[in-house]
């Protein structure tokens, strides 16, 4: 790592998951090492001029799957699986003002996953996604109704509504997984594995 004068290069933590950015803090040789080691993240914490594991009092640790470098090698990405909240505040990510909305289009499925997995522990009456995770058939054939929707729409339809239809699959087949406890990334995993076939 090409360290600055203070001996510190700029941290990132994203999430392993979704690319969502949490934090950006900073690290030194022991931090990394630390990192390294235990397979958490640690950072130094330039005002308290002292090693800093994430999560060590709150309990949101942040589990490293994988740490990326810059072309310059003085800075890095840590990828990571957060157990909790990143920001102090409580909030999901320390990003969490300033222009938000329209969302980044990588922002927008896992804020559905978010949504499906609180209703799914809420149970709302009248909710939708609720009644679909209560009932597996229902949520298959609202898949299958779907999909043959997008199919209709990209043989005599306007873009728009072909990406409208694309949406209802999405939405749907997000519900379905969740009702088997799975997630689009399991989905994203198959896809990684089959690259280059």
């Amino acid at each position: 790592m090409a360290y600055d004068e203070r001996g510190l290069v700029p941290g990132i933590a994203q999430d392993w998951r979704t690319g969502e950015v949490l934090t950006l803090a900073y690290m030194n040789a022991e931090a990394l090492a630390r990192t390294r080691e235990t397979g958490e993240i640690h950072f130094y914490s330039r005002s308290r001029a002292e090693l800093w594991h994430k999560g060590a009092t709150s309990g949101n640790t942040q589990r490293v799957r994988a740490i990326r470098y810059d072309c310059d090698g003085d800075a890095l990405v840590a990828l990571v699986e957060p157990a909790g909240p990143a920001c102090h505040t409580g909030e999901r990510t320390c990003f969490h003002r300033g222009e938000l909305e329209p969302q980044a289009p990588y922002e927008v499925l896992p804020g559905l996953e978010r949504t499906v997995a609180s209703r799914a522990a809420e149970r709302p009456a009248g909710s939708y996604t609720a009644t679909l995770l209560d009932d597996p058939e229902l949520a298959g054939a609202k898949v299958q109704e779907e999909a043959e929707e997008v199919v209709r729409a990209v043989r005599e339809e306007s873009d728009e509504r072909v990406a409208e239809e694309a949406a209802d699959v999405l939405y749907h087949l997000t519900v379905m997984l969740a009702g088997r406890q799975l997630t689009l990334a399991d989905a994203e995993r198959v896809l990684d594995g089959r690259r280059g076939r």
